[in-house]
């Protein structure tokens, strides 16, 4: 097994979520990759999440920031140049959450503090949150990725995110500062000094020296250029959610959902779906909308079998 750690010299979300990608893409079975990089004032959003209503798009765009959409689920969070953020990168052989996770709060843990993991993807310190995760599977390798709040701009998080009161009252608090936490007002971290430790936490896991490769020379290769085309694009961020009015929304223990269906009341069939969802399985937006197009408006349709049923139950209790 070898070690390859890659640290970027850019805030530009784009260009990071796309050395990302092509990372991915690598068909390796030896290599565990660390990433670390930082992103400029950018919300960044889940692959089937509607990003109006996750932040204001009109204030964040206009304050000079960004939105970014990634390609595993969960939920919306923000980025600024105060914090740090991490990419595990492995193929399913050697991905392992659990020695991933360990390096994270083995890092903060030099800082003196304690850590713990919490519900579906978050790390917590002193029992709020400064980490959330997201995990998705890959043709040949798997992601475990995350952000690190340090000394982000709690404030700009308020104006920025919209988050749900369904969701605040879920985990019975009032506000977002109440839910999470900067390790800068714990210890004297920064999104500076963290990076050493991080890359002595990940050597000490998983006993090895690693190597490093030089990010500038990442950008320049083709197929990154062509994913920064992809991942900027109006297309990928905003196309399909400019129509979008939600007519049905519910949080669930799984995450919450907003669902648009365009019916065709004459013969009482469902003639669009879009399900807009935080929820970690990707593939849950596309087995919802495959289901309800084309099915009846009046008559229940039955969920397929497998991992993803119950949730897909959930949806249609809302419509039947």
């Amino acid at each position: 097994m070898q070690l390859r750690l890659v640290v970027s010299n850019q805030t530009n979300p784009y260009w990071n979520v796309s050395v990302e990608n092509y990372l991915l893409s690598l068909p390796e079975k030896d290599v565990v990759t660390m990433y670390l990089w930082k992103n400029h004032r950018t919300v960044v959003i889940g692959q089937n999440q509607n990003p109006y209503s996750e932040c204001n798009v009109e204030l964040l765009c206009k304050e000079g920031g960004y939105v970014m959409r990634r390609t595993t689920g969960g939920g919306a969070v923000y980025h600024d140049d105060g914090n740090i953020n991490f990419s595990f990168i492995a193929s399913p052989e050697l991905y392992d959450q659990h020695r991933q996770f360990s390096v994270l709060q083995k890092a903060v843990g030099y800082y003196g503090l304690h850590t713990e993991l919490s519900g579906r993807n978050d790390v917590l310190c002193e029992g709020r949150k400064f980490s959330g995760n997201a995990f998705s599977k890959g043709r040949y390798q798997n992601l475990h990725h995350g952000t690190v709040l340090i000394k982000g701009n709690i404030d700009d998080l308020q104006r920025y995110l919209r988050v749900k009161p369904a969701k605040l009252q879920k985990h019975g608090v009032k506000s977002v500062q109440s839910r999470v936490v900067n390790l800068s007002e714990l210890a004297e971290v920064s999104s500076e000094n963290i990076v050493p430790r991080l890359i002595k936490a990940f050597e000490e896991v998983y006993q090895s020296k690693a190597q490093f490769v030089d990010f500038n020379e990442l950008i320049l290769l083709k197929e990154v250029k062509m994913l920064y085309e992809k991942y900027s694009s109006d297309a990928w961020l905003f196309a399909r959610w400019r129509g979008f009015c939600s007519q049905y929304v519910a949080q669930f223990e799984w995450g919450g959902v907003e669902l648009s269906l365009d019916i065709d009341a004459e013969h009482q069939l469902v003639r669009g779906a879009s399900l807009a969802t935080d929820c970690l399985d990707i593939n849950l937006t596309r087995q919802v909308e495959d289901l309800l197009v084309g099915a009846s408006s009046v008559e229940r349709p039955v969920a397929p079998e497998g991992a993803s049923k119950t949730m897909i139950e959930d949806v249609l209790n809302l419509i039947y």
